[in-house]
């Protein structure tokens, strides 16, 4: 306590002026209109300048929350259109989806808290496992195409086998050309994915995009895989040489749907039982 009254005594001076200015000020605001009116303008821009950099802070804090809200409706809305994409293939006329053929595919939302892009081989964590359903061999998206498949569980977390992986092939196809192949990585860079079995003697376009096809069982058809970044033609081969630019951007992949077909298991058994008896 001291030591406050010595400061003050010492600095008396200057406080007596800081005082006085202060009044200064304030005779000058309440009896002038110009300097009033300054005063009020001035202090409102700088109000509100402090206000939006408050608002912009508290924005940025809740940003977790807006992308777990995002993904949310984003599963609701991936299962909505999947379900009247499939009621409604192009078909004849006389053709019906079956009721529960139409709503095979469900979609969970489930955060990444791993995941890598440098090696031969990559895998990604989610915070989903089997309490939630989740379980192996299931196809995983993202917002913008087509991720992994489910390879191993615990309770709470999920490890996914990447499409960065050397072994991991997608039944794909491209929508213009309506030619079906396979799109597997070549283990150099993370955003450029390789298209195979596309005959040489089919017109295929720069740009054109490349979807899941309806040959398989993990992912519902139409999810975006890529889009033709590059075609070629190697010598004395039958197929082109089709580079497609990855539509899912793994550097900065955040939340995944983690895709259940609920007939797969079904399917897998009759179509095994076919290839036993032959």
């Amino acid at each position: 306590m001291g030591e406050l009254v010595d400061f003050f005594v010492r600095s008396r001076n200057f406080i007596l002026f800081v005082l006085l200015e202060v009044l200064c000020f304030y005779f000058i605001i309440n009896t002038s209109n110009y300097w009033s009116v300054t005063y009020f303008n001035t202090s409102n821009r700088y109000a509100a300048q402090v206000l939006a950099w408050s608002n912009a802070a508290n924005e940025y804090t809740s940003l977790r929350q807006v992308n777990a809200d995002l993904a949310l409706e984003n599963q609701r809305l991936n299962a909505q259109l999947t379900k009247l994409l499939q009621s409604k293939p192009v078909a004849p006329a006389e053709y019906r989806a079956d009721s529960a053929f139409a709503d095979r595919f469900k979609f969970t939302a489930a955060k990444v808290v791993d995941n890598t892009t440098q090696f031969a081989n990559n895998y990604i964590t989610i915070d989903k496992g089997t309490d939630d359903g989740i379980r192996p061999g299931m196809g995983v998206i993202s917002p913008t195409g087509v991720v992994g498949k489910v390879k191993v569980c615990n309770r709470h977390f999920s490890v996914i086998t990447s499409i960065l992986h050397s072994e991991f092939l997608v039944s794909s196809q491209l929508v213009k050309a309506k030619d079906i192949g396979s799109a597997k990585w070549d283990g150099g860079d993370p955003h450029l994915i390789k298209l195979n079995d596309i005959s040489r003697y089919k017109p295929v376009s720069k740009g054109d995009s490349v979807v899941t096809s309806e040959y398989n069982s993990t992912f519902p058809p139409g999810i975006l895989v890529g889009r033709v970044y590059s075609v070629g033609v190697q010598p004395n081969m039958t197929f082109h040489d089709i580079t497609l630019n990855l539509a899912t951007n793994f550097s900065t992949l955040s939340y995944v749907y983690v895709v259940e077909n609920r007939l797969q298991g079904e399917q897998e058994q009759l179509e095994k039982q076919i290839e036993n008896e032959k």
